[in-house]
């Protein structure tokens, strides 16, 4: 198997790693630079160790058409740009089809190609929190933890790789996969009474506004680690307004009393009303829902994720699309 990995970060190197230690040979597509994971170098190491690595400018007419030449010779293409973004660069799906009608190209994404969180900004703990997960694994919550939805969502990408693949094999066809990390996560949470957050201890952070936070009538995440747009953003929002400019060095050398400012601003707002406010100002932000209230929620709903039966019980579905099969 032939691999184009468009990937940065952690869950689409994540997957295609897997499918290179099944034997599959990886290209992965870098930004001039560089995944911006080298800061991590033993992690980046971990997840592209046996792949080979290319640095294209995908802005660069010379250096998109360079990788839809190379997709004419994969078996598999994956990215993990926000839903329209591979497409605007000229290496969606359709781009790469038009060279290659069999490949198999997989999309990661945090809440999926479509439905209504689609294009919101988010890290692995704002997945968590819309899922439902968040909440189940109270009271551990206050913490980053393992990024679950960044492993689960490379981990059933290439499953569902290996899937396509097969059906190829079969039929000749290539297919169109949509992964969304919080599907993969509510399907796990399930809709199911318990999990509801518990009151919890606030440890100290280096990341004063990555966590979980308490409003008037819930708890909200935040998933600022380390940009400064949406540090700004954040508290021009909640009127921390002599915070706005600290970069990310400052914050994190008064991690601990900046988290408390952020918590005592964040107390006073309704949950919902705030997530809505920093959605608006593009902030990555997420209420921390029960998996009872993500199974009712518009987004899941649309996404087919999960269904209300006619007696009103729920009914979950698989979390991965296949647009062909």
């Amino acid at each position: 198997m032939r691999v184009l990995d468009l990937g940065i970060w952690r869950p689409v190197p994540f997957a295609t790693q897997l499918l290179a230690e099944l034997g599959a040979e990886v290209t992965k597509i870098e930004p001039p630079g560089g995944d911006p994971m080298l800061v991590f170098p033993t992690l980046y190491d971990s997840l592209n160790s046996r792949k080979q690595v290319i640095e294209v400018d995908l802005k660069d007419p010379a250096g998109r058409e360079s990788v839809v030449q190379l997709a004419a010779d994969v078996d598999v293409a994956v990215e993990g740009f926000r839903p329209g973004v591979a497409d605007r660069l000229g290496v969606g799906y359709e781009d790469m089809r038009a060279r290659n009608r069999a490949i198999v190209y997989c999309s990661i994404s945090g809440y999926g190609q479509d439905g209504p969180l689609a294009a919101v900004v988010g890290h692995d703990l704002n997945y968590q929190a819309w899922s439902g997960a968040l909440a189940a694994r109270a009271p551990e919550i206050t913490g980053a933890g393992i990024p679950v939805a960044d492993l689960a969502g490379g981990a059933y990408a290439a499953m569902a790789i290996c899937a396509a693949l097969v059906s190829r094999g079969r039929t000749g066809a290539g297919e169109r996969i949509d992964v969304s990390m919080s599907d993969v996560l509510f399907s796990w949470a399930a809709p199911e009474t318990g999990g509801d957050l518990a009151s919890t201890d606030d440890p100290a952070s280096r990341f004063p506004g990555y966590g979980a936070f308490k409003c008037a009538d819930g708890f909200i995440t935040l998933g600022i680690v380390s940009e400064d747009p949406f540090w700004k953003s954040l508290c021009e929002v909640i009127a921390l307004h002599d915070l706005v400019d600290l970069n990310v060095t400052e914050r994190a050398a008064n991690g601990p009393e900046l988290r408390r400012r952020v918590r005592n601003a964040v107390a006073g707002w309704a949950r919902d009303e705030l997530v809505a406010e920093l959605e608006r100002a593009g902030v990555p932000a997420a209420p921390v829902l029960t998996s009872g209230e993500a199974a009712r929620s518009e987004h899941f709903l649309s996404r087919g994720v999960s269904r209300l039966r006619p007696d009103g019980t729920i009914e979950l579905n698989h979390p991965v699309r296949f647009e062909r099969s």
